[in-house]
């Protein structure tokens, strides 16, 4: 007997569902020069993720790489929740293609974001909570001694002060990075595994459990046994670096792997590119796929990602992204 597929609709939140990048809007309210200083350690989390590949260390550990900084300049949990409360954005049409997908089949959001973000996300859709797997973090629960809030400012003026880095395109050890480049990234390992190591708030990055990179893949492992379906039914979209290893887990299940204005990592391992300024088509692609797996996108018209499309799509989805995020937000890893 022919078995009858247990379609899944999981999202990341921050892209397909909110415009918002909550982590850097944080920094840039509560840190000093925060824009400068979260990018750079964006930046620094795809080289580390993806280039280098340090060990132990997945995209999106941004997230934990902050948390002390955040401490440093009075950012509590009452705060951090009443931030994110009021600075939600939503993609326009996400809240009716949700309610829509709810209604047919199990739907998901696995974020990297912490957690009192994807609440407040999760109450302003009436979307379930318990149906979400983000970054649980606590900044109340840990404590800082003055002599290293003091040394932690004055890293942050040293990050604040370092030159601007890029990665270039298929970069894939330290070496294919400029001399200067390779410099300050050589500053901020020293940094972050040297110095704060031997700190005693250190615990923070060491304790906090960012959901990016495999812990997205793994929770996707957890949906689907709890659901009783196949990878290949699921339908996953995202549009980051934190969203690759979860594209590579969907594909090689013969899963669908949507990428929603996605930027050069999501769209490098995506099955399809889409760009748009509203969430309606995750909607109807998702129904897409509900009805049909994967056979039908095939006389869809539109781009299937190959090694010659790559970019070109890449291209295009990162103008779309900066549109509909802000140039600052959809710039970032």
């Amino acid at each position: 007997m022919e078995r009858t597929p247990r379609r899944i609709f999981v999202s990341d939140c921050e892209g397909p569902i909110t415009k918002n990048d909550n982590a850097a809007e944080l920094a840039d309210a509560f840190i000093p020069k925060g824009d400068r200083f979260f990018g750079k350690i964006s930046l620094y989390d795809d080289y580390l993720a993806e280039v280098v590949r340090k060990p132990g260390y997945k995209a999106g550990d941004t997230l934990r790489l902050i948390l002390p900084f955040f401490k440093a300049f009075g950012l509590d949990d009452n705060n951090m929740i009443k931030f994110s409360r009021r600075n939600i954005e939503m993609i326009p049409q996400a809240d009716c293609m949700l309610r829509e997908i709810l209604d047919i089949v199990p739907a998901y959001v696995v974020s990297t974001s912490y957690s009192p973000y994807i609440r407040a996300v999760c109450d302003a859709l009436g979307f379930p909570v318990m149906n979400t797997y983000s970054t649980a973090v606590s900044l109340d629960k840990y404590e800082l001694i003055q002599s290293e809030k003091k040394l932690l400012r004055e890293l942050h003026a040293r990050i604040v002060d370092l030159p601007d880095f890029s990665i270039p395109a298929h970069a894939s050890s330290a070496d294919d990075l400029s001399e200067a480049d390779r410099a300050t990234v050589r500053v901020l390992d020293e940094i972050f595994w040297t110095t704060l190591s031997s700190m005693r708030i250190n615990r923070m990055i060491e304790e906090v459990n960012p959901i990016g990179g495999r812990e997205k893949a793994m929770a996707i492992e957890k949906i689907r046994d709890r659901e009783g379906a196949d990878l290949r039914d699921v339908f996953y979209v995202g549009d980051s670096i934190t969203d690759v290893e979860a594209f590579r887990l969907v594909r090689s299940g013969g899963g669908m792997a949507l990428s929603f204005n996605g930027n050069d990592w999501a769209v490098r391992e995506a099955s399809f590119a889409v760009t748009a300024q509203t969430a309606l088509p995750i909607g109807w692609l998702a129904m897409l796929f509900v009805n049909q797996g994967t056979r039908g996108f095939q006389d869809l018209m539109m781009g299937e990602i190959s090694p010659d499309s790559t970019q070109r799509i890449a291209d295009m989805s990162c103008r779309v992204r900066k549109s509909v995020r802000t140039e600052k937000i959809g710039s970032l890893g």
